[in-house]
């Protein structure tokens, strides 16, 4: 079975691919991305929700590859910022800005926050779109804290300044596997998953 992944994105793409491999499924399912359908049309991240974003996502892309089709739309919402960078994660220093520069924007926005109202959550919500006209979606969250500055390699986005709640070490401190078993992407995939088996 081939499920177009409406992404660019390759660490994304990856950590999705990798929480697809296993046993659990009984057909073997193919995950070509946007860089797979030459064409592609870009989708603006208009909606005001991540759930109005993965769908308009998955819809855009199942219309044009004929294909069952997954978008996510995920961020963070910092409760010490009502909510921000929240959908406007990917771009919260601009709309051309790097990893790295929204992280150090959040970390200049939170600089007078005290350990204590550091509190943040990872959210991230998955549409599945079928060409018979079925639509669905998972969500998946992780509660945690902001750092004062980023630590480790691994991850991406906001990996190096987020703690998961009962850690001392942020998502980019951790191994792959030890994230893909916290983290609201790998949360919102099970039950995608769960949804494929049945």
């Amino acid at each position: 079975m081939r499920i177009a992944v409406a992404t660019r994105n390759r660490e994304k793409l990856k950590e999705i691919r990798r929480l697809f491999e296993g046993p659990e499924l009984e057909q073997n399912i193919e995950l070509p991305s946007l860089e797979d359908f030459p064409g592609a049309p870009e989708v603006e991240e208009t909606g005001n929700t991540f759930e109005e974003n993965s769908v308009k996502k998955a819809l855009s892309l199942m219309d044009f590859t004929g294909l069952p089709a997954i978008a996510d739309d995920s961020g963070l919402e910092v409760h010490a910022l009502k909510g921000a960078p929240g959908v406007r994660s990917a771009r919260y220093a601009g709309e051309r800005a790097t990893d790295k520069d929204n992280v150090e924007k959040l970390l200049r926005e939170m600089a007078r926050i005290p350990d204590e109202k550091r509190g943040a959550r990872f959210i991230c919500v998955i549409a599945l779109a079928y060409p018979d006209g079925r639509l669905m979606t998972f969500a998946g969250t992780v509660e945690g804290k902001i750092g004062k500055e980023p630590k480790g390699k691994g991850g991406f986005g906001y990996d190096p300044v987020f703690y998961p709640e009962g850690y001392e070490r942020t998502f980019a401190e951790m191994t792959p596997a030890e994230k893909d078993a916290l983290s609201h992407r790998a949360e919102a995939l099970r039950k995608l998953r769960e949804h494929l088996k049945g």
